[in-house]
């Protein structure tokens, strides 16, 4: 009897806290996609609209200079120097790359559960991410034009050590001196560079550009990517690995690299990318087409370089 009062006792008379959640708003938030990643490859690569979807690199035949025009102060001749400017008689051509999915939404879940948040709208822009997301990593690994398969033979070094070291980048540097636009490497990879700088007592300066803030290194930014893979693999579990990393100079101007996309798609959502309805089927089901165009071109061989077999897994006790 003392037992079953003390219960009593001690219990709460009143609306329990279960029963009262069914009469409650919950504050939502949009659908949270864990592998969609800043992009930064794409927002720092300059870009050029195609008008049918082919790009022509045409090229001189390469000497010292373009023309070889005889300058003196001492005139030896009366005859001025001719000659003219060769071309490349096959330049190349890039065609641009097709990335497309298809998106199904019932009608009936769109007419009910759109508040706070269109169904069809988030559906669209998480699909949308993704494609952006595979953009992002064919610019980098497409077997045609990626820019890791088109680097000239001649803009490839190795690390000396393997870890990625001030030394590293700086004869990157001498392979794309002319007007560097950033560095592109894996996360891991800038954690390893930074850690040789510390070593070394010369810690890179951190940098606001374009929204985000980044490492630099004589004043050229190092982009983060997880595109460029480490051991093939997006996100690593050893610690060990090895990885590239890239130095671009981007821009048609300067002669770089080249993002390309189809200029003026009908109904266009953004740039490349096209957002087609393609009806409803008789059980209610809307379907949409989204088609992104993409590809890059390299300009002029010293526009990139590369820095191969890096190794991220080096780790140091600092007294």
């Amino acid at each position: 009897m003392a037992k079953e009062t003390q219960t009593k006792t001690t219990g709460i008379n009143a609306l329990s806290p279960k029963a009262a959640y069914n009469l409650a708003n919950v504050t939502k938030t949009k659908p949270q996609y864990g592998a969609l990643t800043p992009k930064w490859l794409t927002k720092f690569l300059e870009f050029k609209g195609l008008e049918t979807g082919i790009f022509r690199v045409n090229k001189v035949v390469e000497g010292d200079t373009p023309l070889d025009v005889l300058c003196s102060q001492t005139k030896k001749s009366d005859i001025i120097p001719d000659g003219y400017v060769e071309y490349e008689t096959e330049p190349r051509e890039y065609q641009l790359n097709n990335i497309s999915t298809i998106i199904n939404i019932n009608t009936a879940v769109e007419d009910v559960y759109s508040a706070p948040y269109d169904q069809v709208q988030e559906q669209l822009s998480l699909a949308i991410d993704s494609l952006r997301e595979r953009q992002e990593s064919q610019l980098i690994n497409n077997d045609d034009y990626g820019l890791l398969k088109n680097i000239a033979d001649s803009q490839r070094i190795q690390t000396r050590n393997g870890a990625p070291t001030p030394d590293d980048l700086d004869e990157l540097i001498t392979k794309v001196w002319k007007e560097p636009s950033f560095f592109l490497a894996h996360p891991r990879a800038i954690a390893a560079f930074e850690r040789e700088c510390t070593k070394r007592g010369v810690p890179p300066v951190v940098a606001n550009i374009a929204g985000g803030t980044f490492l630099t290194w004589r004043g050229i930014p190092i982009i983060p990517t997880d595109k460029l893979l480490v051991d093939g693999l997006k996100n690593p579990t050893s610690q060990s690995g090895k990885t590239n990393i890239l130095l671009v100079r981007t821009g048609e101007a300067k002669r770089g690299v080249v993002g390309l996309f189809q200029a003026n798609l009908k109904n266009e959502h953004s740039r490349g990318l096209s957002v087609r309805f393609r009806g409803i089927d008789d059980k209610g089901v809307a379907s949409y087409l989204l088609s992104l165009y993409c590809s890059a071109a390299i300009l002029a061989d010293d526009a990139i370089a590369v820095l191969e077999d890096v190794e991220v897994g080096e780790y140091y006790d600092y007294d």
